[in-house]
């Protein structure tokens, strides 16, 4: 429950932060730090606050806050019953991080490098001295082929859609290859497009935010395989 906990206090500033991504992105690296360690400050007159329209945005961000606060304390329970108390700091960062990226690129169809960038270079860091998942070499070729096979199917499917594949899309299958490795990793690619594929036939669209079908899908292959 202690982890559960904490998993609620983070889901809930999800959107928040998600929020804050997309008042200042894209930025460098260093200024996406400052701003989103810099306290925020917003004054909302009177006479907004009580707009029917704002009011009900508002219940609506709280509300998906509250959504996300209950995902992440279910997600961070079922971490700690499935992989134990070893390495649960790890394991956390990495489905705290998938989350908040889902939330992310659902917002702004954008996943920035202050976020897959560290969670490639923890993979590596997590593959390399505690080893549950994979080890450091299958690390590397995992995050290897992470890269170069959505860039493979992009340089083959260029002529339909040149923008199959966002450089933000293949940072983040990188990363989840430095975590996972090189045969897990396919697995994720796979399942990601089965997800996707069925999230555009359900909403009737032929384009939209892939990082949120990588996100699940490395949830779930994680929860499955290890």
């Amino acid at each position: 429950m202690f982890y559960a906990f904490f998993g609620f206090v983070f889901g809930c500033y999800i959107p928040y932060v998600a929020r804050r991504f997309a008042k200042f992105m894209p930025a460098t690296f260093a200024y996406a730090i400052v701003e989103i360690i810099r306290p925020y400050i917003k004054t909302v007159s009177s006479y907004r606050s009580q707009d029917p329209r704002y009011r009900k945005l508002k219940n609506k961000f709280l509300w998906r806050s509250f959504i996300y606060g209950i995902i992440t304390a279910v997600l961070s329970f079922v971490a700690f019953y499935h992989f134990g108390k070893s390495n649960i700091l790890w394991h956390l960062f990495f489905f705290w991080a998938l989350l908040l990226l889902t939330e992310i690129d659902i917002r702004m169809f954008l996943l920035p490098d202050i976020l897959t960038v560290p969670l490639l270079i923890f993979g590596f860091v997590y593959s390399a001295f505690f080893g549950d998942w994979t080890y450091a070499a299958d690390s590397a070729a995992g995050a290897l082929l992470g890269y170069f096979m959505p860039v493979m199917a992009s340089l083959a499917l260029v002529w339909k859609n040149k923008d199959m594949f966002g450089g933000g899309d293949i940072k983040l299958l990188a990363a989840i290859g430095a975590w996972f490795g090189l045969e897990k990793i396919i697995y994720t690619i796979l399942l990601s497009v089965i997800l996707f594929a069925l999230q555009s036939l359900a909403l009737r669209q032929r384009s939209g935010a892939y990082g949120p079908a990588v996100a699940i899908s490395a949830i779930i292959i994680a929860l499955y395989f290890f």
